[in-house]
């Protein structure tokens, strides 16, 4: 393939993701700004702009209609991918917002944030339905189980934290679910030699596997479409792709010159997306693990890097305040998503892949349309940093988690925010939708996570047991469970109907960045500061496997399980990186 370069954003690319169509990609940056690309031609069709602060993720909704943004002004926007008007500023966080999903069905927004909370939202409405209390310190990452009944884990109808995921011994970074809901996975950092990635067994909350190799902290973690594959991000500057049976390192990508940020696999598993802090994004083979392309063009640090549905796109946002879509099959980029005024801290595109949503430091969230590369909104309502944004299922709705402390559900047809969801006492860092679009999961700042009924906004259940906050959130794919990492170097799996807290998945030596179930939920995969990548068993939350081998300074800050293979990859970047 010929190779190309992504340009537009003035400064690190936070958050990518794909429409669910894959024709689009998003970036969001810390150039404050979101955009949009074309994954054929690589042009950037939108540049979304309207965060007063870095964008630290972006969502889709599942219909692609809308698109949420976290920020670092402490608010969650919903924008409308039609128009790119903002819908809804989700108010609520006392702090940062670090990341935002969207339940399966669209209807409930997570969020994710610096005050230590989780909150649900009502896509429809804005409100806060849940504030999942429970962590001591930042949340980094939500993510819905995929029937979307749970968030430490919490069960998002009750709140209850079902289980405190033990055995991280610093920060977790990332959380991620398994395809099919059965396992979690948390990447985590630590000052020693640990950066581990852990799967859990999110029935049991036993530790399945210890993924050791990184020799830096782990930013990211993500499945395999098929759950077979786990992939984790690292600050010493490589990507590792596990076997979730038996946690063994397949491979180890390397070409990055500086930390990996974010991983994110193609819709078919064949490819796999990394962003860095070298400014690039690198496309790779993830049979052969030989680099496809590297995408250059940005001229800060890439964040945030997202296929789109299709996976025909690739969007990455920068700390150069833009957005670029890339053509995965050519490596050329299609657009450069111009409009944010400081960092782009998450991206992602709408289920339908027409529209791409941007986070940023500017305050606002960005709704993008991937076909020309227009900014169709500008969501504006939150006071700080936009740290996550996600789609509902239906993609009808946006969420955004921000610094501002606030969740919001935007309407991504108008761009107006129909739900301001507050009650986080600090940061929101990340927010998922469930499944079915009926509730949302936030974590934050102030140590707890929170589940929100998406239609009233009304938060369900606080989920408190985190002694530190919470990076991130995530749903099981059958929605039943929810999983958190957190500051405190464990994971916790949460039973959502009860709100009780099922696990804690102890084992990694500092803070985990980042989780990621495998297709059918039986295991969880996490990365760390530690440098390691740890598998679990979801059932037993027994460590499974410890997939080391990032040998530089770099942390693990994303995994993820490819579909439907089910390999492991791991992604660190602020330049952009494929991995196949």
């Amino acid at each position: 393939m010929p190779s190309s370069t992504l340009k537009g954003h003035s400064s690190s690319v936070s958050s990518v993701a794909f429409s669910p169509d894959g024709r689009q990609l998003t970036s969001g940056s810390y150039d404050s700004t979101i955009k949009l690309w074309d994954t054929a031609t690589g042009q950037c069709q939108q540049t979304l702009e309207g965060h007063s602060s870095w964008v630290n993720s972006v969502a889709f909704s599942p219909d692609g209609r809308q698109l949420a943004s976290g920020s670092k002004d402490n608010t969650v926007k919903l924008w409308d991918t039609a128009t790119g008007q903002y819908r809804q500023t989700l108010e609520g966080h006392s702090s940062s917002v670090y990341s935002v999903a969207f339940s399966p069905d669209g209807q409930q927004l997570a969020s994710g944030s610096n005050d230590s909370t989780v909150k649900l939202w009502d896509t429809a409405t804005g409100q806060c339905q849940q504030t999942l209390e429970g962590h001591s310190s930042w949340v980094n990452s939500v993510a819905f189980s995929p029937d979307g009944r749970t968030i430490k884990l919490w069960d998002t109808a009750t709140g209850q934290c079902q289980q405190t995921l033990k055995g991280h011994s610093s920060l977790v970074n990332s959380v991620v679910f398994s395809p099919d809901g059965r396992q979690l996975a948390l990447g985590s950092d630590d000052n020693t030699d640990d950066n581990t990635v852990k799967l859990w067994d999110t029935a049991t909350g036993q530790c399945q596997q210890t993924l050791k190799g990184h020799s830096n902290w782990v930013n990211s973690v993500a499945f395999s479409p098929d759950g077979r594959q786990l992939a984790s991000g690292s600050n010493d500057n490589t990507i590792k792709l596990w076997d979730t049976a038996t946690g063994q390192c397949q491979q180890t990508l390397k070409g990055h010159s500086n930390w990996v940020n974010s991983v994110a696999f193609s819709p078919d598993g064949q490819q796999l997306a990394s962003g860095s802090n070298d400014n690039t994004i690198k496309l790779w083979d993830t049979a052969t693990g030989q680099c496809q392309q590297t995408l250059e063009g940005h001229s800060n640090s890439v964040n945030p890097v997202a296929f789109s549905p299709d996976g025909r796109q690739l969007a990455s946002g920068s700390y150069d305040n833009t957005v670029k879509l890339w053509d995965t099959a050519t490596g050329q980029y299609q657009q450069t998503l111009k409009g944010h005024s400081s960092l782009v801290n998450s991206v992602a595109f709408a289920p339908d892949g027409r529209q791409l949503a941007s986070g940023s430091d500017d305050s606002t969230v960005k709704l993008w349309d991937t076909a020309t590369g227009q900014c169709q909104q500008t969501l504006e309502g939150h006071s700080s940093w936009v740290n996550s944004v996600a789609f509902s299922p239906d993609g009808r709705q946006l969420t955004s988690g921000s610094d501002d402390n606030t969740v919001k559900l935007w309407d991504t047809a108008t761009g107006q925010c129909q739900q301001t969801l507050e009650g986080h006492r600090s940061s929101v860092y990340s927010v998922a939708f469930s499944l079915d679009g009926r509730q949302l999961a936030s974590g934050s700042d102030d140590s707890t996570v929170k589940l929100w009924d998406t239609a009233t906004g009304q938060c369900q259940q606080t989920l408190e047991g985190h002694s530190s906050w919470v990076w991130l959130v995530a749903f099981s794919p059958d929605g039943r469970q929810l999983a958190s990492g957190s500051n405190d170097n464990t994971v916790k799996l949460w039973d959502t109907a009860t709100g009780q807290c099922q696990q804690t998945l102890e084992g990694h030596s500092s803070s985990v960045w980042s989780v990621a179930f495998s297709p059918d939920g039986r295991q969880l995969a996490s990365g760390s500061y530690d440098r390691t990548v740890k598998l679990w068993d979801t059932a037993t939350g027994q460590c499974q496997q410890t997939l080391k081998g990032h040998s530089s300074l770099e942390n693990v800050f994303e995994v993820a399980i490819q579909e439907p293979t089910g390999d492991l990859m791991g992604r660190v970047w602020e330049k952009l990186s494929f991995y196949s």
